[in-house]
């Protein structure tokens, strides 16, 4: 089976190439830019395919699906930092949307029957109202942030190639996911490394914040990347699922938990520039309809992917 996966180089690329080197009869190919950084790649790099290709370059992601002829996609290439999309809304719906349009008509133009799961958002939900808990795939989508915004975009281009052109898309709705290799401008990463940095003396025991109200529904990682498989294996194209725990964290809670694990006394500040011109105050999802359709369960402890991602930047 040839697998194309786009972002390979990026936080859960990575995790899912680290669990399809686990199957069998799998032929994994990666698409990466120019300027990628490939410190998460680097310990699988000569196990794999590695294509340069700018998605934004309809004539360039052709050539390269062209090329592979992938069985399935797994599209995780995005502007996937929701306060840049605030102040670079133009490149986070070009990026998000173009480039996953590219894709679709590549596959279609090169009459491929290919498999393709877009990594969507619980971002798309936005606004939820408390009475609207946990989030079904059916709740209404309000999006807060340009983001938001460009996930929509791509989760309903999905939907229409499917129902125009009968593209077997899958669209995964993934909320929060964390562990190893997260980048330092999300959340728990952002924390975890402060940490890491205080202990080390690389700065003064204060840990700068944003909104610690608002609550998470966090999944590590590494679960997360099976549900991406599963999606292509058991989910039914043109369907929309969420991926997610069921239990929401305050973000005040998370902290308090790395906090306790730290060697060294933390003052906690909050940072105006870390607060967001209108931020999500609850994030609580609903996976029955996937679990139903794959028998997908995350199973690592949320407990045990902090302490992981605060391990992963000690080491660094």
């Amino acid at each position: 089976m040839k697998v194309l996966v786009t972002g390979v180089t990026g936080f859960a690329g990575s995790h899912l190439v680290d669990y399809m080197l686990t199957l069998k009869n799998v032929e994994i190919h990666g698409i990466l830019r120019w300027r990628s950084r490939t410190e998460n790649i680097e310990h699988f790099r000569d196990k794999i395919s590695l294509t340069e290709c700018d998605l934004r370059d309809a004539s360039s992601t052709r050539d390269v699906i062209e090329a592979v002829r992938p069985d399935r996609i797994f599209h995780l290439a995005a502007q996937s930092f929701v306060p840049t999309s605030w102040t670079a809304p133009t490149e986070s719906l070009v990026t998000n949307i173009i480039g996953q349009l590219n894709i679709f008509e590549a596959v279609k133009k090169t009459n491929l029957k290919t498999r393709i799961q877009l990594a969507c958002s619980s971002e798309e939900y936005g606004l939820v109202h408390e009475n609207e808990l946990p989030i079904r795939e059916t709740n209404p989508l309000r999006p807060l942030s340009p983001y938001a915004v460009s996930k929509v975009g791509q989760d309903m281009l999905g939907y229409q190639y499917f129902k125009s052109f009968g593209l077997h898309v899958v669209r995964t709705r993934g909320f929060n996911h964390e562990g190893p290799r997260r980048g330092p401008v999300f959340v728990c990463s952002d924390f975890a490394k402060q940490i890491a940095d205080i202990e080390k003396g690389r700065r003064e025991p204060v840990l700068h914040v944003g909104n610690l109200d608002a609550r998470r529904d966090f999944t590590d990682v590494r679960d997360i990347v099976k549900g991406y498989w599963l999606a292509l294996e058991k989910g039914e194209p043109g369907e929309e699922y969420n991926l997610c725990s069921g239990r929401a964290w305050v973000i005040k809670d998370m902290l308090d938990y790395l906090l306790k694990m730290s060697k060294v006394k933390i003052k906690v500040e909050t940072d105006p520039s870390r607060l967001r011109p209108s931020d999500v105050p609850v994030l609580l999802g609903d996976a029955s309809k996937f679990r139903k359709a794959t028998g997908w369960e995350p199973v690592i402890p949320f407990e045990q992917t902090l302490q992981d991602m605060l391990a992963y930047w000690r080491e660094r």
